[in-house]
């Protein structure tokens, strides 16, 4: 069974699907925080809900206080579209690049190739 990166625990790195992970190099950029996406919404945001239903992964939902964006679902539209879609229709431009956390886009096309499955 293929290691999803939801599954996976804190320290010591347990894996909820399997013992041994078969994805080790998943694991690997997990632990260097690399795995999280480049897209963050601010708190800027004005939960006009205009995001949440144009996100082809459904990674945008309600937060507490603003929406929020899981990175385990957020491909950045990679596979889907051609540019964001939560960013082009933000009226207040809340939905940015976290530039202390950027994924490549071979690495977003293997998590939207991992997500379809």
């Amino acid at each position: 069974m293929k290691c999803d990166l939801a599954s996976v625990k804190e320290k010591p790195f347990f894996c909820k699907t399997s013992l041994i992970c078969e994805d080790e190099r998943e694991i690997n950029k997990l632990i260097r925080g690399r795995i999280l996406m480049a897209l963050i919404i601010t708190e800027e945001c004005i939960n006009c809900d205009v995001c949440e239903p144009e996100c082809p992964n459904g990674a945008i939902s309600p937060g507490d206080e603003i929406y929020v964006i899981d990175p385990n679902l957020c491909t950045e539209c990679v596979g889907h579209y051609d540019t964001s879609q939560c960013t082009e229709v933000c009226p207040v431009d809340c939905i940015i690049q976290d530039p202390d956390r950027q994924e490549t886009k071979e690495e977003l096309l293997e998590k939207y190739e991992r997500i379809s499955e």
